[in-house]
């Protein structure tokens, strides 16, 4: 297997999300012990650029499997968006003998990925994103570590909410996609889901929701809004001003993306980690991991981007009848 590559590199790019050090753990370990260099490229594109790279070594990533966040660091990096900064990645991978790159991150770090392996290296993408947002896969890194952490503090919310017969909208993340929405509406028993798919933004409708649910007793109503739709302090003043009931607005930001990775984050980031450490050093290039029906599988990256993926509708109707 390390006949066609013999040193890696790693990084991870975009938002961070839980199970990205485990998926580090996976690709250095799995091809370190294919004989294959593996070497570190701390805060993601903008790192490379900086030649902020490392040689890991197998204690490198010892005891980092339960940890949040991202060892290697990460970072938005516009210049390596223009073909200067591209050839000069290209550049400084050659300098180090980085043959090929393991990228951890969404959409945006496959683009980059897409270009390095155009201009000659080798590079393999892993969905790290909390937002299960990625066409081509049924599971992305960060996804239920981020879910089970928003439906957590939801339930706190809806305690309170109880408590002073309130009316809550609590504002998860999301900015083009609603899953954590959609899967916190219904896991929570949310009144209202607000997903930026789905929304029409009309806001009487939500409004008549909350008055005529008070009319049979019901003492608190929670509203699940994705971050994409947002302004949720303000819709919070217009639906008190019209209903008269007390309504708060909770944003719950970026505590989503941090905390310990749950059990299925480090597993799924540890068996496609490992996928992308083989396939990348038997020589395979310009390629997307992803899970299907429980197996890895790889894409083309520019198929993947060209995919889409929308919000099951049956799952949609579920969340409104049961609401």
């Amino acid at each position: 297997m390390s006949d066609e590559i013999k040193t890696i590199g790693i990084l991870t790019s975009g938002g961070d999300a839980p199970g990205m050090n485990a998926a580090i753990r996976a690709v250095a370990r799995k091809a370190m012990a294919a004989g294959v260099k593996v070497k570190g490229i701390k805060k993601g594109y903008q790192g490379l650029l900086n030649e902020e790279i490392i040689d890991l070594e197998r204690w490198h990533v010892s005891d980092t499997i339960q940890r949040g966040g991202t060892i290697l660091g990460t970072a938005r990096c516009m210049e390596f968006k223009t073909e200067e900064g591209q050839k000069k990645g290209v550049a400084i991978c050659k300098e180090h003998g980085i043959e090929g790159l393991v990228v951890i991150g969404g959409d945006g770090s496959y683009r980059g990925a897409q270009a390095l392996s155009r201009l000659g290296i080798n590079t393999i993408g892993i969905p790290g994103t909390i937002d299960l947002d990625i066409a081509c896969t049924e599971y992305t890194i960060g996804f239920d570590t981020a879910v089970n952490t928003a439906m957590q503090a939801i339930d706190k919310v809806r305690d309170t909410s109880s408590s002073h017969e309130r009316c809550s909208i609590i504002e998860v993340m999301g900015r083009n996609a609603g899953y954590i929405a959609l899967w916190c509406g219904i896991a929570n028993g949310a009144e209202d889901i607000l997903l930026p798919e789905k929304y029409d933004f009309n806001e009487q409708n939500i409004i008549n929701n909350i008055i005529n649910n008070r009319k049979r007793g019901k003492t608190h109503h929670i509203i699940i809004n994705a971050e994409g739709i947002g302004h949720s302090t303000s819709m919070a003043r217009r639906i008190e001003a019209a209903t008269g009931i007390e309504t708060r607005a909770t944003i719950l930001g970026y505590m989503q993306r941090g905390g310990s990775p749950t059990c299925k984050d480090r597993y799924y980031a540890s068996i496609m980690g490992a996928y992308a450490a083989d396939i990348l050093c038997a020589g395979k290039s310009n390629r997307v991991v992803g899970i299907r029906h429980g197996e890895c599988v790889d894409f083309d990256i520019e198929e993947a981007l060209n995919m889409t993926k929308e919000i099951p509708e049956y799952h949609y109707e579920v969340a409104r009848i049961l609401s």
